[in-house]
Formats: structure tokens, C-alpha cells, sequence
């Protein structure tokens, strides 16, 4: 069964509920992590990592509106108010993602922790590559073909955080000890990112991506292989230690987050951008 566009989605409301919260949970993933990378902008190790840092969070949150622009289509609302206006407990971002990248604030004192950015950079770059694959055989034509440009992009993004990852790991010492920690606290919250909430049978069953059992496996051996690369235990497990976000279960962290950005679009919520 394949759906070409949102009027033939409509048709079928248990289809068309699994549908939206999909692209709710894709959306929101990316919207947010697009905003904790852009917080690095001036901060990163070095200019050149500062410039390839913002790119990538920029085609990011890219991918964040091509998402939400499917959700629109849908009938769900504005763009920008399916990115500006929804608060915290309408969120489907997974928990890991909307985490600080360290104590102080970007604009004040900020102590970021760059092992940290690395590996949950990585992680979720691999996971969202094991998604978009999935994504690109979607029974919604629309989230297929916006899968497909998705993968354009995600290949270069999933390269440079591979790259830093096994070189810090490699580097030995106190960055291997630091990226070590990193990798622990990133798998603390990293079931989140890979779970699809409530509505994921339903997901499976109309055929818009695969079992998240599947997509962990694939998860799993793609790390695996690095790990093993660089001398790290292959054997590792998952938890959601801080909420399920897909559950809209979020913490503090992201209601600040969400003012922040937001700040603008509150000022005059009918202006065109």
C-alpha cells in the first residue's frame, strides 16, 4: 500500500494518527539537537569546526522543517507554530536530545563539554541514518521522498562525527577517559532517541518504517563495528534513565530551550519570514 499524499492519508484516521506522531517524533528530534549544536557556534575546538558545526546544525534543522512541512500538509498547522508554538508536553523529542551540552550558559560562562557533543553527535547520527534507510521504503510517498534528500546530507554528517569520535577514543589518555564517560551518559538516555512511542505498532503495521527492535539491531552492529575499531566493549545497553520523551515525557531543560527559541516568533506570531 502506498499513500502518494496527505487527502489519501486522511482517509484513515489510525493511519493518519501513526503517521503524525512519526513525523512528530523525526521532527522534534532534529529540531531540537539543530538548536544544542547552534549553541556551539564560537565555542568549538577550532574555526574550522566552528563552521562545519554550524552547518550541519543548520541542515539539521533543515530537515526539522521539511518534517514539520509534512506535518502541515497534514493539516496539523503552521510551520512555524508546529516548531515555535507547541510547548514542552506537546513534544515527542527523545530526552538525550534536549539534555544542556554542559554547565553555564552559551552567551555566559558556558563550560561545554566537548566529548559529550562528539558522542551523542554520533550516536544520533548513526541512529537517524538507520531511520532514514527504514524511511525511504515508507508506505507515505512524501515521507520516502523527503527521506531520500534527508540521506544526502546525513551521509557528511555521519562521516565527521565518526571522525572525531575514533580519534578522540584513539587519542588516548585523558580524552579517551573523557569520551569513555561521554559514552556512558549518552547510552543512559540513548533507548529514548531509538523507541517509537505509543503508536509504534501501528507504525510497523502500515508499513511507514520498521520494528524498532530492527532498527536497534541496526543500531547496534553499525556501533559495534566502531567500537571494536577502537578498542571499546562491544557489549553495552540502553536505558531512557531520564523520561520517554515519545510519552512527552521531557525535563526542564527543554522548556528553556523552547523559550529561547521561540522568543522571536512570540514577539509577532503573523509575521512572514
Amino acid at each position: 500500500m502506498i499513500i502518494t499524499n496527505a487527502l489519501e492519508a486522511g482517509k484513515n484516521e489510525r493511519y493518519h494518527k501513526a503517521l503524525t506522531e512519526l513525523l512528530y517524533q523525526l521532527a522534534d528530534d532534529d529540531f531540537i539537537l539543530a538548536f544544542r549544536g547552534s549553541e556551539w557556534l564560537g565555542l568549538a575546538p577550532h574555526i574550522e569546526e566552528d563552521v562545519a558545526f554550524s552547518s550541519i546544525s543548520q541542515d539539521t534543522m533543515g530537515h526539522a522543517a521539511m518534517f514539520y512541512q509534512l506535518l502541515s500538509d497534514l493539516g496539523e498547522g503552521s510551520v512555524d507554530a508546529l516548531a515555535h508554538a507547541r510547548p514542552a508536553t506537546e513534544r515527542r523529542n527523545a530526552v538525550l536530545l534536549e539534555a544542556v551540552n554542559g554547565p553555564g550558559h552559551y552567551l555566559k560562562e558556558p563550560r561545554y563539554d566537548w566529548a559529550f557533543a562528539v558522542v551523542r553527535q554520533y550516536f544520533y547520527a548513526t541512529a537517524k541514518k538507520v531511520r532514514v534507510e527504514s524511511l525511504k521504503n515508507s508506505s507515505y510517498q512524501p515521507l520516502s521522498e523527503a527521506a531520500v534528500k534527508v540521506n544526502l546530507e546525513l551521509y557528511y554528517h555521519l562521516l565527521h562525527w565518526k571522525t572525531w569520535f575514533v580519534q578522540l577514543v584513539n587519542a588516548g589518555g585523558e580524552a579517551r577517559t573523557r569520551m569513555e564517560e561521554a559514552v556512558r551518559i549518552v547510552f543512559e538516555d540513548f533507548e529514548g532517541v531509538l523507541t517509537l512511542g505509543p503508536a509504534g505498532q501501528d507504525m510497523v503495521k502500515f508499513a511507514l518504517i520498521d520494528h524498532e527492535e530492527a532498527l536497534k539491531q541496526r543500531f547496534t552492529m553499525l556501533l559495534k563495528q566502531t567500537f571494536e575499531s577502537v578498542s571499546l566493549p562491544t557489549s553495552f545497553s540502553m536505558e531512557m534513565k531520564n523520561g520517554n520523551g515519545r510519552d512527552r515525557q521531557h525535563t526542564e531543560a527543554l522548556t528553556t530551550a523552547l523559550s529561547t527559541l521561540s522568543e522571536v516568533y512570540s514577539l509577532d506570531q503573523g509575521a512572514v519570514w
